[in-house]
């Protein structure tokens, strides 16, 4: 594998990406640790995070996908998240709306329009999570309301400006990465997000050991679990079924087309993440608006959503199972796969054509 990163590197082009993939992925680095004007980082730390950096439930799992950004109130709290919310619900628009089912099959250029549509999209749902992140952190608004009104009402301005336009700014840095860079942007960034917050891992692992809280056993049965879980995560990802398709040989003018065989490959697990991201998405909102008011109705129920209440562990299997059906109905769309088949002369080994 090293002899292969050392060749790798001395490809003047492969050398080239990697440098630049690093560079935005430290530009990304150094932003997160760019706090929002007139915030409080320790109030959201200690009441939302439960006083650790990976704790506090769905939060403490949306400050890991952040890099940590969420714990100091970064331009980059929200993280990436509303441009893969907007790009999910574009795919899911294609089934719905015709247009857009257009495009998609246009090519490049329709791809273009739907990307831009997207842009939009995430700009949109960073502003409404934006205010609604702003409310719910409204409290650590080191500007006092009664003492100064319009000094608050501009800070939660700014909040939302300064959260809005950091969105914006990992949207075009991930599309860079993709353009420039090496493997897909968007991804790049929440990897580094997550390896970002493993020494944070280490330091409260270490503490623990040193206090006598955990021992040794504690630490290598963790990382025993941890590597067989990576491992089975990787093979389920791989994992796939290789449907055999053979075409038929073709005679155009002169020259002899087509008599190939190729293989459909059905993945095990076709919807990948995504219905993880939208479940994690739908549970968090009733606990985001139930930080708008200090109701016991409305936090009760927000208590319900919580991840790692019996409730809330029950709610995302289910929200996970159904998006995972819904959206593998909508990519995989056997019909149009048999169209395709039928124009371009394939057919599956022992099944009549048509």
């Amino acid at each position: 594998m090293f002899a292969t990163l050392r060749n790798a590197w001395h490809i003047k082009d492969i050398r080239r990406k990697l440098l630049f993939t690093l560079a935005m992925l430290l530009v990304y680095r150094l932003g997160s640790f760019v706090p929002v004007p007139g915030i409080d980082s320790s109030w959201i730390r200690e009441n939302i995070l439960g006083g650790q950096q990976g704790g506090g439930g769905l939060f403490g799992l949306f400050n890991v996908f952040t890099g940590g950004a969420l714990s100091k109130f970064s331009v980059f709290a929200m993280g990436i998240m509303p441009y893969i919310n907007a790009s999910i619900i574009m795919q899911l628009l294609q089934v719905v709306i015709p247009k857009f089912e257009e495009w998609a099959k246009e090519g490049a250029e329709g791809r273009k329009k739907l990307t831009q549509i997207s842009r939009y999209g995430t700009i949109v749902l960073a502003l409404i999570q934006s205010f609604g992140m702003s409310m719910a952190f409204r409290q650590a608004i080191s500007v006092s309301k009664s003492a100064n009104p319009s000094g608050y009402y501009m800070t939660l301005v700014i909040m939302v400006l300064s959260l809005t336009a950091g969105t914006a700014f990992l949207m075009w840095l991930g599309e860079k990465i993709t353009e420039k860079g090496i493997g897909n942007g968007i991804s790049m960034i929440i990897f580094a997000s997550i390896i970002s917050q493993l020494p944070v891992s280490v330091v409260q692992a270490y503490a623990l050991l040193k206090a006598g809280e955990i021992n040794i056993i504690n630490i290598l049965v963790i990382l025993i679990l941890a590597v067989l879980v990576i491992a089975g995560m990787v093979y389920v990802s791989e994992g796939e079924r290789r449907i055999p398709v053979q075409y038929a040989k073709r005679v155009i003018g002169r020259k002899m087309y087509g008599g190939a065989s190729t293989h459909i490959p059905l993945k095990v697990n076709q919807a990948g993440v995504i219905p993880v991201i939208f479940a994690t998405s739908l549970l968090m909102l009733p606990q985001t608006i139930g930080q708008f008011w200090d109701n016991r109705i409305l936090q009760k129920i927000a208590g319900f959503f919580t991840m790692g209440t019996w409730s809330g562990t029950l709610l995302a299997a289910i929200l996970i199972i159904f998006f995972a059906y819904f959206y593998t109905a909508i990519t995989v769309n056997p019909s149009e796969l048999a169209d395709n088949m039928r124009k371009n002369g394939g057919f599956i080994p022992g099944i009549r054509p048509g």
